[in-house]
């Protein structure tokens, strides 16, 4: 007798934006998980080296929510330098959290785009998590820009 499996309900967001340097530079920055603090308002803490994270590195991020702390271990699953950073981890909540960074040239410097999914999420975000998202992302591609493009002028 099989158990009946439980329905899942896949989730996917992507934000892009353009930056002024080198598609190195910009994949270098975000692939180290050291700078996420810098850009990303969620997380706190990263246990790792200082460095661009690689196929097969892992790393431990102390991440908040609004339920309170949480700590994520991370699986670097892909990366091919400069263009394209895959990263898994997992949270009792949404399940696997898969984050692929993808960096192409166009004028103007890097398309950097950020995609999140969570291929068997328990349940449908609610519009408000979906928008705290939304607002997340926006805010952090924002700050990989300013700092970026700070840092190569």
């Amino acid at each position: 007798m099989t158990t009946p499996k439980t329905p899942t309900h896949p989730f996917e967001r992507s934000h892009s934006i353009v930056i002024a340097a080198a598609p190195e530079a910009v994949f270098d920055y975000v692939t180290n998980p050291k700078s996420w603090p810098q850009w990303l308002p969620s997380s706190h803490d990263i246990d790792c080296e200082d460095r661009p994270m690689r196929f097969g590195d892992t790393f431990h991020e102390h991440w908040s929510t609004r339920s309170g702390p949480v700590a994520l271990d991370w699986l670097v699953i892909a990366c091919e330098r400069p263009r394209l950073w895959i990263g898994l981890t997992h949270m009792s909540v949404t399940g696997p959290i898969v984050v692929q960074y993808v960096c192409a040239v166009v004028d103007g410097g890097t398309k950097f785009t950020r995609t999140v999914r969570n291929p068997a999420r328990p349940k449908t975000p609610t519009p408000e998590v979906v928008q705290r998202i939304d607002e997340e992302a926006e805010l952090g591609l924002g700050n990989i820009k300013r700092i970026v493009e700070g840092a190569h002028v």
